[in-house]
């Protein structure tokens, strides 16, 4: 039985990958609407022939590595408790120590090992691809030191978040999802708070931007919005990539406005004002703290589908997954994999929701600045940088894209201009 279900979850996952293949390489049609031809949102008026190419060649092959990378993680953990892995970190981690946390420990470093060695293939050829295509300048041992923080960001992060929610499990089988939700809500807000200030700086410089004309020109703006700004951050991303990205982090009086140098070096001041009134309008909409809100009220739920699901489960498949209860360490890999197939199912909503932010913060720029040129001009450079799919295939857009298509921003953006002219007129 337990080589039969592995065989039938790798050949789910083999027709998977050749669906995905499939579709991106030979059904999906990135080509513009007729209507869209020869306006400033078609690439063609702005990348060469070879770009063009170049730009359909790495959207495509990034796109399947996305598709493929996160039903690995759910075939990984799957594999993990048939074969009986987890069962062995479990004894490992008991021969180790006495003291269950420490046990708890052992037994997680096992699982994040493993599962940074499985994953590690896909995460070297995303490297090496966007080496090739000329987007990432970063050197290996670079890459490798930012592998390694992550690794162990997220290995200190679950230590932290694993024995608590097995001691609630324990104290608590029927409710212990909501106990967990409800101390994830300070939990949330305090890494939300950490992030700009503890985490970030562990990959990259930031500094107060260094053009002193340009922030004065941006706090400025920032005032006429009502922004308590002082300062205008700026990150050295050049020797990492070439391209560029503007962003808001952080919440209260750790919130910060993070331009890339990469950015800086290629757009002008009067790009670079669009883009900054872009990220201003997130501030003076709250939508840092609306994402806070929806990521809790989904969490919520998440939970609760976990335990059911955990509960269904382990009453049918419990003896062959190798798991006796729920509130035994060994069902960790399907905790896992139940929270990763959740965070997939439900990024079409996450993604919706943040296109509809995206889109309101495009024309509360172009409303600001009044300067459709400018934002045009920013959009397709951005597009140029990232040899970006102007009109990606849906399924890509749907789970992929948090922020409107290129598309629809530069149409947008070309409408507002022509209706601009005519007002001068």
């Amino acid at each position: 039985m337990v080589r039969k279900m592995g065989v039938y979850a790798v050949l789910a996952y083999v027709i998977y990958g050749l669906f995905f293949y499939w579709y991106l390489f030979y059904f999906a049609d990135t080509k513009l609407p007729f209507e869209y031809q020869g306006s400033k949102a078609d690439p063609a008026t702005f990348l060469n022939g070879r770009e063009l190419m170049l730009s359909e060649e790495y959207s495509k092959i990034r796109n399947l590595l996305f598709f493929l990378s996160t039903p690995f993680e759910w075939l990984f953990y799957f594999v993990i408790l048939l074969f009986g892995f987890s069962r062995a970190f479990k004894r490992w981690s008991e021969s180790s120590s006495k003291y269950k946390l420490l046990q708890t420990a052992i037994y997680l470093i096992w699982l994040s090992f493993f599962a940074y060695v499985a994953t590690f293939p896909l995460s070297y050829i995303s490297y090496s691809l966007s080496k090739t295509y000329h987007i990432s300048t970063q050197t290996f041992p670079s890459w490798m030191k930012d592998e390694l923080i992550d690794f162990w960001i997220n290995y200190g992060t679950w230590l932290i978040i694993v024995p608590v929610i097995y001691w609630l499990m324990k104290k608590s089988s029927k409710r212990w999802w909501f106990y967990a939700w409800l101390l994830s809500i300070p939990f949330t807000l305090f890494m939300m708070f950490l992030q700009p200030v503890v985490i970030d700086p562990l990959y990259n410089n930031f500094y107060p931007l260094k053009n002193k004309e340009l922030e004065t020109k941006i706090l400025t703006m920032a005032d006429k919005a009502h922004i308590p700004a002082k300062h205008v951050f700026e990150v050295n991303m050049a020797e990492k990539t070439n391209s560029m990205n503007a962003y808001v982090t952080g919440i209260g009086s750790n919130a910060r406005i993070v331009l890339w140098d990469t950015t800086l070096n290629k757009l002008s001041d009067r790009q670079i004002l669009f883009i900054m009134a872009h990220e201003m309008c997130h501030y003076v909409e709250k939508h840092i703290y609306f994402g806070i809100a929806g990521y809790l009220l989904l969490s919520l739920l998440g939970l609760y589908l976990t335990n059911r699901i955990m509960d269904w489960a382990i009453k049918r498949w419990g003896t062959e997954l190798k798991i006796p209860e729920k509130k035994d360490l060994r069902s960790l890999p399907l905790f896992l994999m139940i929270i990763s197939f959740l965070l997939f199912a439900v990024s079409p909503l996450t993604n919706l929701a943040s296109r509809y932010e995206e889109s309101r913060a495009d024309n509360y720029a172009i409303h600001m600045t009044k300067d459709p040129e400018a934002a045009i001009i920013s959009f397709q450079k951005l597009t140029k940088s990232g040899l970006s799919q102007v009109n990606p295939p849906l399924l890509v857009k749907i789970f992929r894209y948090d922020h409107p298509t290129m598309l629809d921003r530069i149409s947008m953006l070309e409408e507002y201009e022509i209706q601009h002219r005519n007002q001068i007129k």
